[in-house]
């Protein structure tokens, strides 16, 4: 074993800021409660925590409808309870990771506002809108939302759709506009500024969709979701580039680290994205799925980490 790398090795503790500690007695737990309880957190033996969403947000999706990359949502706090979290953190060796969600926005983020209130909008171009051959009355593919319904919402405004793999409070963002791309990569040296050592990137294999718009083929499946083959709506080959634009940016800064959830990806997928110029590490959902038989667990370790070769493999 080498020296210590505090993300392979270490304890990484997941909180849920709403719930987990409340320092001023409102019902909603906050940073300054996270903070209170870094004592405990050590005691432990926590080496990290990985903060979910604490970004400006209606909470349309728990937190994961971000309407302000750079800011912190005022009933967990200011940016100097954040900063005082991160110092204290790091006086007792304790490390932070953040949840950023960037597939897409809420639909209140002042982009998408910009981007909806006309077609000639400077920010139209940072979603993703599409017209229909048939207007109002069908939107412009099959592509489904993972939520339940079409992933396409009408704008009477404007007469496009917009597409949301999720809800539709949360509009995908056009990552091929190079505006975006920029962006975006800036919310990772602002944080990455004010001392995060960790960024967990929320579905991040979903960033690029098929520049055509194809339909996905179908296939078997209990809900309309999954009665699709999911090639043209995830995992799109223009995604490496941004990867290595994500780890070229990270390592200009010591120690940090990016996990990537590879949502609907299979383990040879997930292991694409990761290792030297890539992410540090990608989540590999397959146990969830797994018989609970000592052998199909064995077997499967096996060929992941034949898969991922000297990347640290990753189970959820």
């Amino acid at each position: 074993m080498s020296d210590f790398l505090w993300w392979r090795d270490g304890v990484i503790y997941q909180i849920y800021p709403r719930s987990f500690a409340d320092s001023n007695g409102d019902g909603i737990g906050d940073l300054p409660g996270i903070t209170g309880k870094l004592d405990y957190l050590a005691d432990l033996g926590v080496d990290a925590i990985w903060l979910s969403p604490i970004n400006p947000s209606p909470d349309k999706d728990f937190g994961y409808d971000v309407a302000d990359y750079k800011g912190i949502d005022a009933k967990y706090g200011t940016m100097a309870d954040f900063e005082e979290l991160v110092k204290q953190a790091h006086e007792r060796k304790i490390r932070v990771i953040l949840d950023l969600v960037m597939n897409h926005t809420s639909d209140q983020h002042p982009w998408f506002i910009e981007s909806r209130s006309s077609k000639d909008n400077p920010k139209r171009d940072w979603y993703l809108w599409r017209s229909s051959p048939k207007g109002k009355n069908a939107p412009p593919n099959n592509w489904q939302s993972i939520f339940g319904g079409k992933a396409w919402d009408y704008d009477e405004q404007t007469d496009e759709w917009y597409y949301h793999m999720f809800v539709k409070e949360q509009p995908d963002l056009n990552w091929r506009n190079p505006d975006v791309r920029t962006e975006m990569i800036s919310v990772f040296r602002f944080w990455a500024e004010r001392g995060v050592d960790g960024f967990r990137l929320d579905v991040f294999n979903e960033f690029f969709k098929d520049d055509q718009f194809r339909d996905n083929p179908r296939k078997f499946g209990i809900r309309p979701f999954d009665q699709q083959v999911h090639i043209y709506d995830a995992d799109r080959p223009e995604m490496m580039g941004v990867v290595e634009e994500i780890r070229a940016t990270l390592d200009a800064y010591p120690e940090r680290y990016a996990v990537g959830e590879t949502f609907l990806a299979d383990p040879k997928t997930s292991a694409k994205y990761c290792g030297d110029g890539k992410l540090h590490a990608a989540f590999n959902f397959a146990f969830i799925h797994f018989p609970w038989k000592p052998d199909k667990f064995l077997k499967f370790i096996l060929e992941w980490e034949a898969t991922l070769g000297e990347t640290w493999p990753n189970y959820v």
